[in-house]
């Protein structure tokens, strides 16, 4: 009976191990996910967002280029009709060389080129 008391309190002891690096993990993803999405430098969350959505334009509403991101939703929509997609397949180009660019500036090329001085295009 003892002998099943201390292995009950011995998988109490490793589950609550168990909890507390998930825990501290989950809390460690978590603050690198706010710092990566809300910090200053915007470059990865804006880089995957020009490859995956590029078409749309998400990535310049992203970095506050309001002006840019409606001109590229309006070419890939509006224009798309009328060329039968060929604008934009053109967009998506577009918009994955830009993602390209992104991600391979170093983050403090990228904060200077397109968040400080506000470079809208390449």
């Amino acid at each position: 009976m003892s002998e099943e008391k201390n292995l009950n309190e011995n998988l109490k002891d490793k589950a609550r191990e168990f909890t507390e690096e998930a825990k501290e993990s989950a809390s460690e993803f978590a603050e690198g996910a706010k710092e990566t999405f809300t910090g200053s430098n915007k470059k990865i969350l804006a880089g995957v967002l020009a490859i995956l959505l590029g078409v749309f334009g998400v990535h310049k509403f992203i970095l506050g280029y309001t002006k840019e991101g409606i001109v590229i939703l309006v070419i890939t929509v509006i224009l798309g009709i009328f060329t039968c997609g060929m604008a934009g397949w053109l967009m998506s180009v577009l918009g994955l060389v830009e993602g390209i660019i992104y991600l391979t500036k170093s983050d403090d090329e990228f904060y200077n080129t397109y968040q400080l001085n506000k470079r809208p295009w390449f």
